[in-house]
């Protein structure tokens, strides 16, 4: 098994245990792709999510720019649900996981096929 799919796995496991959600795991492997090496590097992995400065990235270079959405309030509304959702006091919130929530959230997941 590659060092990917054990990390989709991973996730497909945060999704299940953390967040209550059954992973549509063709979708959660495309959105892992999409996220590029930075599933391999430990700060990058990860989304701090108590940081405005990261949570404003995760907006600008993921909602906006990768599916698409205008930026509104929707959009903080829709990362504060999903932060939610992970469990706030979660440590450790996989980027792919919070894309993939977020994907799911805004029903973008047509951007993946």
């Amino acid at each position: 098994m590659s060092k990917r799919d054990e990390l989709i796995v991973k996730y497909a496991a945060d999704l299940k245990d953390k967040c209550g959600v059954t992973p549509d795991m063709d979708l959660l492997t495309k959105v892992t792709i999409g996220c590029g090496p930075s599933i391999y590097n430990t700060d990058s992995s990860t989304v701090a999510g108590s940081q405005q400065s990261e949570l404003d990235t995760v907006k600008n270079n993921f909602l906006i720019k990768k599916l698409g959405l205008t930026d509104s309030k929707d959009l903080d509304a829709g990362i504060d649900a999903v932060m939610e959702k992970y469990g706030r006091s979660n440590k450790t919130k996989h980027r792919a996981v919070v894309y993939y929530l977020l994907a799911v959230h805004f029903k973008k997941e047509s951007v993946y096929n």
